[in-house]
């Protein structure tokens, strides 16, 4: 008789368990990420580049980032166009300044700062819609030649921005 109702209790527990994990309105990843059950899809726009001093690579190589980070990190599908969510905006900053100065007055290290708009939009839950700007850097010698490095070194910085954006529209952060 205890086994009966032990076995009757096991059954009630893991039927009850998995009716709520089916009824959850949210998807979740390995990576923490949390996606809206609705949204399958994912619209990713072309990031123009506004800055004056930033080189005609910088563009393509953010926009190809973040479609990258999306499309590994999430089961979302690319769409050119309607997606559930959409990631829009611009580069709308670029600088290269002189940071750590010697004793005689010049710069041991330079740094590279990018300065990202984003707006996002969920069109079926707009109080997850977000519109702002994502500042990350990186320092290298000043002796080096930012050409020869420059795309390294974008890349260096879009990782970190993608990763923000990421966790701001995933992650809640």
């Amino acid at each position: 008789m205890n086994i009966k109702l032990m076995n009757n209790f096991i059954l009630f527990f893991w039927c009850t368990l998995s009716c709520m994990l089916h009824s959850c309105k949210v998807q979740f990843s390995l990576n923490g990420a949390t996606i809206p059950e609705f949204a399958k899809t994912v619209q990713i726009d072309f990031f123009e580049n506004k800055t004056t001093l930033g080189p005609p690579t910088m563009a393509p190589l953010f926009s190809e980032t973040l479609r990258d980070v999306v499309s590994r990190q999430t089961p979302l599908k690319l769409f050119k166009s309607n997606g559930d969510l959409v990631f829009e905006g611009t580069i709308s900053d670029f600088q290269i300044t002189p940071v750590a100065i010697q004793g005689n007055d010049k710069a041991a290290q330079s740094r590279l700062s990018i300065t990202v708009f984003v707006k996002y939009s969920c069109l079926k839950k707009a109080q997850l819609n977000f519109e702002d700007r994502f500042t990350r850097f990186t320092d290298f010698p000043a002796t080096d030649n930012f050409q020869n490095r420059q795309d390294e070194l974008m890349r260096e910085v879009f990782r970190q921005i993608t990763e923000d954006i990421f966790n701001r529209a995933f992650n809640n952060w």
